[in-house]
């Protein structure tokens, strides 16, 4: 059972935190109840004003890093490229780390003397869902499992758990730059494609970031790696020196891998592992894969063979990762407003054959030719947001029927007419694009969609009830 780490674990320490989201006001929360001081600044008002006053802790911008055992700096903040922060000038300056929070989770739980162990699940894409399913899983075979970081809650406000207890962490590349001795038991680097290149400066700067979740791996720990990685066979050599146990995972029939998918089943060298027929929310090659890793980590971690299929099929996806919110008229509106780039809405893409296509926003670099493809599958492409234009003209070069208009609120009624126009059994919002020229982010994106087909559909009853 989880309990709370102690009062007076950090009672020597002192940390700075600067920035006050969701990571730093949980950072502060918690680095407070196990006894350590904490200055905290951030530039927002409102932010300082949402912390509760306490005797350890100063509030007040940083003259100076003198005496912080570690800065925890906001994720967003730059330590580096492109340029550093002058925060994280100053601390490097005098000798002070920067550190991710889940670092700090680590070191209280092992000062605290729990042996927990850690997973850690990175990618481009699909490590949300992965580190869901796996916990998930664990969850359901009866193990303590906390599960956070880049996704839920931040890490250090998960709470203590005993020895045989799992924390199942989403690694970003922001946060696995900013370890120092944290150790998981199992990680998984799904994929690889390129993003946050302004932040690494490159992509083989954005790699070795993402590598960082096989620090300090030894004999008995395992590293999963997707087959789809670039330098596949460089990565496994470099981890083969630490004697980790490495298990390649594939979505697909590739039957070279470790864990591998054939059309209905999920195996590995010693035969079916589990029947997929049933895993409704795990749908196309890249959440077979997403399940493949989920399942590697879980069997390493103790989990039964015999368990897995049926916590394959009790799986409920994630909000606005591939979710149906609703049907009208035999027509299924998917929420995949998750995908923010081309790569993702590919996944999306591959796996259904006809579709009304929802997409547009603030387009990634290369816009969406790259899913050229796929484009046989669209009956039409309804496009929204500010570089809609742009996502036309590629359309145009490819002779696929769409049309502007503008706004989701316009696009899900005409989606739904032209689905039945058109024979088409899906309508899917995976926009290719990122949101922030129309909402607050792809769940503010996503929930508008789901609001707005359950509008249709109480409409549509009305129609038909009158």
């Amino acid at each position: 059972m989880s309990t709370a780490f102690p009062p007076s674990l950090l009672a020597a320490h002192h940390y700075g935190v600067a920035g006050l989201g969701r990571n730093g006001a949980a950072a502060v929360t918690a680095l407070l109840a196990m006894g350590a001081s904490v200055q905290a600044w951030d530039d927002r008002a409102e932010a300082r004003a949402a912390l509760a006053p306490h005797e350890r802790l100063k509030i007040a911008p940083f003259d100076n890093m003198l005496g912080l055992a570690g800065l925890v700096l906001s994720p967003g903040i730059p330590h580096n490229l492109p340029a550093p922060h002058p925060l994280a000038r100053m601390a490097v300056e005098a000798f002070v780390p920067i550190l991710s929070d889940a670092e700090l989770l680590y070191r209280a739980v092992r000062t605290a003397g729990s042996r927990a162990r850690f997973a850690g699940i990175t990618g481009t894409n699909g490590k949300s869902t992965t580190t869901v399913l796996l916990a998930h899983m664990l969850a359901g075979c009866g193990m303590p499992v906390a599960t956070g970081g880049n996704l839920g809650p931040a890490a250090l406000s998960l709470p203590l758990l005993p020895d045989d207890g799992v924390y199942v962490l989403e690694m970003s590349s922001y946060m696995l730059e900013r370890l120092e001795q944290m150790h998981f038991n199992v990680a998984c680097l799904l994929n690889l494609t390129p993003d946050h290149l302004d932040r690494h400066g490159d992509m083989a700067g954005y790699v070795t970031a993402k590598l960082h979740v096989f620090d300090h791996q030894h004999a008995g720990d395992l590293a999963v790696l997707g087959e789809t990685l670039p330098d596949y066979e460089t990565i496994r050599r470099r981890l083969a020196v630490t004697r980790t146990t490495i298990a390649c995972v594939s979505g697909a029939d590739m039957p070279q891998c470790d864990l591998y998918c054939t059309p209905d089943a999920l195996c590995d060298h010693d035969g079916v592992i589990a029947d997929l027929r049933a895993a409704h929310d795990l749908p196309g090659t890249h959440n077979r894969e997403n399940a493949a890793a989920a399942t590697a980590m879980a069997l390493h971690l103790g989990m039964p063979r015999a368990a897995v299929e049926p916590a394959l099929a009790s799986f409920a996806a994630l909000d606005h990762r591939q979710k149906t919110v609703g049907g009208i008229d035999g027509v299924r509106f998917i929420n995949d407003s998750k995908a923010t780039n081309a790569d993702a809405t590919a996944r999306a893409l591959a796996c259904h054959d006809r579709m009304v296509w929802i997409a547009g926003g603030m387009a990634k670099a290369g816009g969406i030719e790259e899913l050229a493809p796929l484009f046989n599958r669209v009956a039409m492409a309804l496009l929204i947001g500010r570089d809609a234009p742009a996502l036309a003209a590629t359309l145009a070069r490819h002779g696929i029927p769409h049309r502007i208009v503008e706004t989701l609120d316009r696009a899900v009624p005409e989606a739904l007419d032209r689905a039945r126009e058109l024979g088409a059994d899906v309508v899917m919002l995976s926009p290719a694009c990122a949101s922030f020229d129309q909402f607050s982010g792809f769940e503010a994106r996503g929930a508008r969609f789901a609001a707005l087909v359950h509008e249709l559909a109480a409409s549509r009853d009305g129609t038909a009830r009158a």
